[in-house]
């Protein structure tokens, strides 16, 4: 990874990681609750916060316990944008063909 990438993921895992905090606290969570109903340690649950690298099924778990898993996964669907739209148009069969 180019030095441009590491920080650039350095800044993104770390505003995550505040949006995450911002969640917890905008439900009045502590973070010993918000730890238990995610099924991770607080130690992972800081990490979060604090923009740190952790597994996948842990930052998945407390987006979860947060209710904004969803809303996660579909920002990521290509299909929600003006350029995968445009491109999925172009790449997909404008009509199945069928086949005895």
């Amino acid at each position: 990874m180019s030095t441009r990438s590491s920080v650039l993921t350095e800044r993104d895992l770390g505003a995550l990681g505040q949006n995450v905090r911002r969640w917890r606290k905008l439900l009045g969570w502590t973070a010993e609750i918000a730890a238990e109903r995610a099924g991770i340690t607080r130690t992972t649950l800081r990490a979060i916060e604090n923009g740190e690298s952790v597994r996948s099924e842990s930052l998945m778990s407390v987006l979860s316990a947060l209710g904004i898993a969803g809303t996660v996964v579909q920002a990521t669907d290509p299909l929600n944008s003006d350029l995968g739209r445009l491109n999925a148009e172009r790449m997909l069969p404008k009509r199945v063909s069928a086949r005895r």
